[in-house]
């Protein structure tokens, strides 16, 4: 028997579009949710053409879009408005990430909304937030990045700063608009009151900056681009290997230290008083940078993996995907995940994060058809086939 998810019973709508409405829905829909996913008529997420393409729609957005119902509905005309709040009424969170105002314009402000739907959870992702001085500009994921602090430290101090190379902003903020309404969640479970849970990007990608203010605050000390070094904790670097290789390796635990450079023949280090601790060897980061260098310098992957993990150090290769796809720990976690796609292809998917347990989550179905359910979710509220008809001639639905 397929154990009950975690979210089973929920019913989220969806309204958005590409990542960071969409991938909040997705995180809720691997574990369980409803999430009915309204799309513009004839045109749906432009998600569904980015990047790599089979047959007319995007790879991407079958796992972007996968456990989600697609309904039609063009929120720009009244009786669009209409049916949306209608649906609304019987939810119990709503998923948004259009510029702020838009809502309040289409009528589906939260007061209105909650008039009718005392429980219902709001959920808000946008570039700048629903209020300041910004909250009006077009936001997206690399400007999030850059206001929150992320593209100044990313790359190399002798160039421009660089991006991340997935949309890591719009994916913090789905994240924590994810969380944020599962604790609006079990506030209502006690109150039985919904909340608005409001998202910026940009805040969600400088929530992560670590010890960045309080670095500034006390001593006005700024953080810059390090390339692949992690300055203060040390060693924790990238370093290459003799057959052209690279390998990271954190070694900057104390009894970490000592056993590594133990392992690699350095005991003049291992033993040395003033490296014994992060103090210590930060003082001295070049000439521990070039010891190891020139040790995994004179080796291949192979043997300077198979040395730091008999010696207990954290060291990996850099995975590219098709690394990934034949590691074995991927495999043994369910990590690939392998789908039908039409009758003769194939679709992977990453598995559902996180593991639970008792109540895992899972792929139901992949990333549905523009419209796929509308009939079915439409006559959930009495509206028959023929008033459909009649909806999608006039671009309703």
């Amino acid at each position: 028997m397929t154990p009950t998810m975690p979210l089973s019973g929920l019913k989220v709508i969806e309204m958005g579009t590409l990542i960071a409405g969409p991938f909040c829905g997705r995180l809720l829909a691997e574990f369980g949710a409803e999430v009915i996913k309204l799309e513009t008529p004839g045109e749906g997420d432009p998600l569904r053409k980015w990047r790599k393409l089979h047959e007319g729609t995007s790879l991407w957005w079958y796992a972007q879009a996968r456990n989600k119902k697609s309904v039609t509905l063009n929120l720009r005309q009244k009786e669009g408005q209409d049916i949306a709040r209608r649906l609304i009424e019987g939810a119990d969170i709503v998923v948004e990430n259009f510029r702020p105002g838009t809502l309040e314009k289409w009528g589906l402000d939260y007061a209105t909304l909650s008039a009718a739907n005392p429980r219902l959870i709001l959920v808000r992702l946008s570039g700048y937030g629903q209020t300041g001085p910004y909250k009006d500009r077009v936001g997206f994921g690399a400007i999030g990045e850059s206001m929150g602090g992320m593209r100044y430290v990313t790359g190399y101090p002798d160039r421009a700063p660089v991006r991340v190379g997935i949309s890591i902003g719009d994916s913090l903020a789905a994240m924590y608009g994810a969380m944020g309404a599962l604790m609006a969640l079990h506030h209502r479970h006690a109150t039985g009151r919904g909340q608005v849970v409001d998202v910026a990007l940009y805040e969600a990608v400088f929530s992560m900056m670590e010890s960045m203010l309080p670095e500034f605050g006390m001593t006005g000390f700024v953080r810059e681009r390090s390339g692949a070094s992690l300055p203060g904790i040390v060693p924790s670097n990238t370093y290459l290997c003799g057959d052209g290789q690279f390998v990271v390796i954190g070694a900057n635990g104390d009894a970490i230290f000592k056993r590594m450079m133990t392992a690699i023949g350095r005991h003049d280090l291992a033993g040395d008083a003033a490296l014994a601790d992060n103090a210590g060897r930060v003082a001295r980061t070049g000439e521990l940078d070039a010891a190891i260098g020139a040790w995994t310098g004179a080796h291949s992957i192979e043997h300077v993996l198979a040395v730091l993990e008999g010696a207990d150090v954290p060291a990996g290769r850099i995975y590219s995907i098709r690394d990934i796809v034949a590691d074995l720990q991927y495999q043994a976690r369910g990590m690939i995940e392998k789908h039908r796609l039409g009758e003769h292809d194939e679709v992977w998917l990453p598995g559902v994060v996180p593991k639970l347990s008792k109540t895992p989550g899972g792929t139901r179905w992949i990333g549905p058809r523009l419209g796929e359910h509308t009939a079915e979710v439409l006559g959930g509220l009495g509206i028959d086939r023929a008033m459909q008809a009649d909806l999608r001639t006039r671009g309703i639905i």
